[in-house]
C-alpha cells in the first residue's frame, strides 16, 4: 500500500499517432487507473489556459506526456523536473514542397531559392519551426548541400500555440489547419518552398497540388528521418516517477496493452490514429504507411535514446533550449524495466 494516495492524474498526448492515445481511445488508461481509484483529467482538453500551456512546458506536478520531442525537452533544459519513461518511433510523411512553375524539381534546385519558416511569438518553444529548420536541413544534406545554400526567410506568425486553439476563426474545430500560414507565403509568391510532415502536410499538399521536391520520411538512415515526431517520448513528472511508481507502471501497462491490441487489429488501428490525428484513414495510411499497427511500441533501447539525444543536440546547436543536459541522467529505466520483470514473473 502506498503512502501516498492520490486521486486525480493530468495527462496530456499530441494529435498524432501514439500508443497513449490508442490507450486512451481503448479505454485501457481510464480503467487502468480507475482501479488504483485515480482520475484522469486532460491538460490539453481544459478551458483554463494556464493548466493547457503544462502540454508544452510540462508544469504540472502528477502529470504525464506522450507526443512530440521539442517541448519535452526543451521544459528539461530549463530545469523541470521530469523523466522519460519511454519512447516511441512511428515514421511520417516528411518533404519539401513546392508549386509548379517555380522550376524547382529536386532538392538541388533549392540552391539560392527562398525557404520559408514559420516563426511564433516568443513564450512556448517554437516546436514547428524547430521541426520544419530540421526537416530542411535533413532534406540538403542527401544532395551535399547545407543551410547556407538556401535563403530562409521567416514568415511571422501573430499567434502562439495556445492562441491557436482559440477563438471563432476555429468554425466550431479545436485547432486550425496546420501549414496554413506557410501555403499562403507560398501561393502569394513569396516564398519558393516549405516544408510539410504527417497527415497535415499530405492534406494541404494535396489541397494546392503541390510539387514534392523531395520526400524523406522513410529513409533509410534514421538520423535523416529523426525529427520532432521521430521519435515521440513519453515524459513524467518527478512527484509521479518517484512517489507513485506503481501508477507509472499502471501507464506501461495500459500503452503495452494497447501496442498488442494495435498488432493484431491493423485496419481498426488506422481508424482510431484517423480519429486521434483529425484525419481520413486514406491520409493515414499516405502519411505513416500500411504497417503503422506495428510501429505502436513503447522502449528505451540504446538507437531510440540515441535518436532522442540526436534531436536533443540538434535543438541545443540551433538555440533551441535554455541550455544543455544529459540525456542518461533524463532516462528513468525502473518503470518499463520493472513491468518487464513482473510480466516475465
Amino acid at each position: 500500500m502506498t503512502s501516498n494516495a492520490i486521486s486525480e492524474i493530468w495527462y496530456t498526448r499530441c494529435p498524432v499517432p501514439t500508443p497513449v492515445g490508442l490507450a486512451a481511445q481503448l479505454g485501457y488508461l481510464e480503467d487502468g487507473f480507475r482501479s488504483e481509484g485515480v482520475t484522469l483529467k486532460s491538460i490539453i482538453d481544459s478551458p483554463d489556459r494556464n493548466i493547457r500551456q503544462s502540454h508544452f512546458n510540462h508544469t504540472l506536478d502528477w502529470s504525464f506526456r506522450h507526443g512530440g520531442n521539442v517541448p519535452p525537452i526543451r521544459a528539461r533544459s530549463e530545469g523541470r523536473r521530469t523523466r522519460l519513461v519511454g519512447i516511441t518511433w512511428t515514421d511520417e510523411f516528411q518533404a519539401i514542397i513546392t508549386l509548379p512553375g517555380t522550376g524547382i524539381k529536386t532538392t538541388r534546385d533549392i540552391k539560392g531559392r527562398r525557404f520559408g519558416i514559420a516563426r511564433r511569438p516568443e513564450g512556448i518553444v517554437d516546436f514547428m519551426r524547430a521541426t520544419a529548420l530540421k526537416g530542411l536541413i535533413s532534406a540538403l544534406s542527401l544532395e551535399g548541400l547545407s543551410i547556407n545554400d538556401v535563403e530562409i526567410v521567416e514568415i511571422a506568425l501573430a499567434d502562439s500555440v495556445l492562441a491557436s486553439q482559440e477563438g471563432p476563426s476555429l468554425f466550431g474545430l479545436k485547432r486550425r489547419q496546420a501549414y496554413g500560414e506557410e501555403i499562403a507565403a507560398l501561393l502569394r509568391g513569396e516564398v519558393d518552398a516549405i516544408y510539410v510532415k504527417g497527415t497535415a502536410g499530405i492534406n494541404v499538399a494535396n489541397l494546392i497540388g503541390a510539387v514534392q521536391v523531395a520526400e524523406f520520411g522513410f529513409h533509410p538512415d534514421p538520423k535523416i528521418r529523426i525529427n520532432s515526431g521521430s521519435p515521440r517520448v513519453l515524459t513524467v513528472d518527478d512527484l509521479l516517477a518517484d512517489e507513485r511508481p506503481d501508477l507509472v507502471r499502471k501507464l506501461i501497462e495500459a500503452i503495452f496493452k494497447a501496442s498488442a491490441w494495435a498488432e493484431a487489429h491493423p485496419e481498426e488501428t488506422r481508424r482510431f490514429v484517423a480519429r486521434e490525428s483529425g484525419a481520413t484513414e486514406e491520409q493515414v495510411l499516405a502519411a505513416n504507411g500500411p504497417e503503422i499497427h506495428r510501429h505502436l511500441g513503447l522502449g528505451l533501447e540504446p538507437e531510440l535514446v540515441g535518436a532522442v539525444e540526436h534531436y536533443k543536440n540538434f535543438l541545443r546547436d540551433f538555440g533551441f533550449l535554455a541550455g544543455d543536459f544529459d540525456i542518461g541522467e533524463w532516462v528513468d529505466r525502473r518503470h518499463i524495466e520493472g513491468f518487464a520483470e513482473r510480466a516475465v514473473a
